[in-house]
């Protein structure tokens, strides 16, 4: 079985940064552990806008700021950049919360039958749930797993019921 791993827009502003929170930084250890130990592909997503963001409907409904690309805020966090130095990994810069090109890219390389992806990363409740289910559409015969210790959600609240959300999508969470 080829496994390969997607860290979910671990990036500066999520972490401590514009939309950052204290349980985006307590996953930081966790998620450069999985980082470190793991063998094989790795995807990492980067939420990318411009800035005409206020202007764009997210920006409008989250007036926010963020992930603007070229800012440290929409680098990756030191230490997960860090966890990446000599590993073999793929960057996809995304304007949305699910990435229909990551889906479609893991269609075109690996086998469904053949494949196992794990997540991890933020936010659980956003961008983690919409790239699990747009990788389950594309890829139905994968097996995915999210790891809840390297992912945290816009409160805890909310990364409880996207895990319970993925849980009922038959995504397997540890």
């Amino acid at each position: 079985m080829k496994k390969i791993l997607i860290v979910v827009d671990m990036q500066n502003d999520f972490v401590d940064g514009a939309l950052g929170t204290k349980e985006a930084v307590s996953i930081i250890d966790n998620a450069c552990n999985k980082i470190n130990s793991f063998n094989g592909d790795i995807f990492i997503t980067l939420d990318t806008h411009e800035e005409n963001y206020l202007s764009t409907q997210e920006g409008k409904k989250l007036p926010v700021p963020h992930c603007i690309k070229g800012t440290n805020g929409w680098r990756l966090n030191n230490k997960i950049e860090k966890s990446l130095q000599g590993k073999n990994f793929t960057v996809i810069e995304k304007a949305t919360f699910g990435s229909q090109k990551l889906a479609e890219t893991i269609k075109e390389k690996y086998k469904d039958d053949e494949l196992s992806v794990e997540l991890i990363g933020i936010c659980t409740d956003i961008c983690v749930i919409s790239n699990a289910l747009t990788i389950r559409a594309y890829n139905t015969e994968c097996e995915i797993t999210v790891d809840s210790s390297c992912c945290a959600g816009v409160t805890p609240e909310t990364h409880s019921a996207a895990l319970e959300v993925m849980k009922s999508c038959l995504i397997n969470i540890i």
